[in-house]
């Protein structure tokens, strides 16, 4: 398929539970996307501190990127929030914190209570999450590693770094912290002053596109490729892998996240759009993340680990056939967050709402699946009401792509079309913003997108059924 006019692309893409280098060959009217490397993400608690086992996913790296081969140039995006501190000479201190882990249990609600909520909105942007890197670094002051810090690197950045030894923070992900001005497009340093957080650790900030510098010669990695800032939360580069046409489109990005929005030319930074906790998020070419954090497939990942080893599309299948809507439950109930046994804690949701209760595998993934597109439902409702873009087709990309029942139900709830896919947005649109920076093609967003609707597979789902089932199951959640 690759032709001699096609330049190549490594996409380094970690997400939460696994990570992958991705090779894209990119050429007048082609994109093709092969895997090079997958590898598993998993965290490791010790001393009663879930971390990520960061090198781990850094010698993975290397090599998906030996087995990509040579390459014009890598980026890298990841999930949000998290980070490494780094110390004088640029040695790491310590491998960094998840997210899930419970050290900023009540820091959140301490911090609200002494900047005011109304504030850290109207600067910020962004929806209340126990685990935003505010939170993080607050739970972290006075500790031997904060107080030796140099210098802070979210996690794509920090892998940047290893491969050029030039520091930085791109933007998409560094307005995930809520220590981002999204007005200003600048760190929010009155904020972190307010909050006691060093302002002085936080590296300057580059847009998605920039060179950041060619690897360097120790890593080893053939040609020395330029490493790019692509948009690294790896968010933003699946809104960018969005196959859209025109503006009036929701997107559900589902992996084990759902986030769930519109793409929008300024923020909404109103009251109502606080309360009902949507987040403004930077994106490529200016653009706006309007979006709700939904607990995604998360629960069904938990709930598969708990069981052992099941044949989850079997498992799929008879969940299809189990009666709709009988077990909901709110995905983002904090109790949900952390790893435990997750079939146990549905079970319990289930009885203080009155729903029933799942008595089966299948039956619980039925109530996973029902509930995530109920929370895509309000979410999408939401983000037309709040915004004010009227939408007429819902996109879902990323791993949920893949779960047929899930689409269709997102489609039944939301009463819209959903188009599923591609699956590795988030790899494609971090392929294509690489593509744009080296001139391998050119345009706009909707340029791009253009090319992802001529050369990726996609699958279209009417919406079934009457919409009053949907909303008699969101008023007994009080939705």
């Amino acid at each position: 398929m690759a032709g001699d006019r096609e330049a190549r692309f490594a996409a380094v893409d970690l997400g939460a539970s696994n990570g992958r280098v991705m090779l894209g060959r990119v050429g007048p009217g082609s994109l093709h996307l092969t895997q090079a490397h997958r590898f598993g993400n998993e965290p490791v608690r010790v001393g009663g501190t879930l971390h990520w086992d960061i090198l781990h996913l850094y010698r993975n790296i290397l090599d998906g990127l030996r087995a990509a081969g040579d390459v014009t140039s890598i980026g890298v995006d990841s999930w949000a929030v998290d980070y490494g501190l780094l110390d004088a000479t640029g040695a790491l201190l310590g491998n960094p914190v998840h997210y899930r882990d419970r050290r900023t249990d009540g820091v959140a609600d301490r911090i609200a209570g002494r900047l005011g909520e109304e504030r850290l909105y109207a600067t910020t942007g962004l929806q209340h999450l126990p685990f935003n890197t505010l939170y993080q670094l607050v739970a972290s002051a006075g500790t031997p590693q904060y107080d030796a810090a140099d210098r802070l690197l979210l996690i794509p950045d920090l892998v940047a770094y290893w491969l050029t030894g030039q520091p930085g923070a791109e933007i998409t992900n560094a307005s995930t912290t809520q220590l981002y001005d999204l007005r200003r497009r600048a760190w929010a340093v009155d904020l972190m002053a307010a909050a006691g957080i060093r302002g002085d650790l936080f590296p300057p900030l580059r847009e998605p596109g920039t060179r950041i510098g060619p690897v360097r010669p120790d890593v080893g990695l053939p040609g020395r490729p330029e490493v790019v800032a692509v948009a690294s939360h790896d968010t933003a580069s699946a809104v960018v892998g969005v196959p859209s046409q025109g503006t009036r489109f929701a997107y559900v990005s589902c992996g084990t996240w759902s986030l769930v929005g519109v793409e929008l030319d300024a923020p909404v930074l109103t009251e109502a759009s606080r309360l009902a906790n949507f987040s403004n998020e930077s994106g490529v070419d200016g653009t706006i993340r309007y979006l709700r954090n939904v607990m995604g497939l998360w629960l069904l990942q938990e709930s598969v680990r708990w069981w052992g080893p099941v044949d989850l599309p079997d498992l799929l299948r008879q969940a299809a056939a189990e009666p709709a809507l009988r077990s909901v439950v709110d995905p983002d109930d904090p109790v949900f967050l952390p790893p435990g046994d997750m079939p146990a804690r549905l079970a319990d949701a289930c009885r203080r709402t009155g729903a029933a209760v799942p008595e089966s595998p299948a039956a619980t993934v039925r109530c996973i699946v029902d509930s995530l597109a109920l929370a895509h439902r309000r979410a999408v409702h939401q983000a037309q009401r709040l915004s004010g873009r009227d939408v007429d087709v819902v996109h879902m990309v990323g791993g949920g792509a893949r779960n047929d029942l899930l689409c269709q139900l997102t489609a039944d709830a939301c009463g819209l079309p959903v188009i599923a896919g591609p699956v590795e947005a988030t790899a494609l649109g971090n392929v294509l913003v690489q593509a744009r920076a080296a001139g391998t093609i050119g345009g706009d967003l909707s340029a791009l997108r253009a090319l992802l609707r001529e050369t990726q597979h996609l699958v279209r789902y009417e919406p079934r059924g009457h919409q009053a089932a949907w909303r008699a199951a969101e008023a007994r959640l009080g939705g």
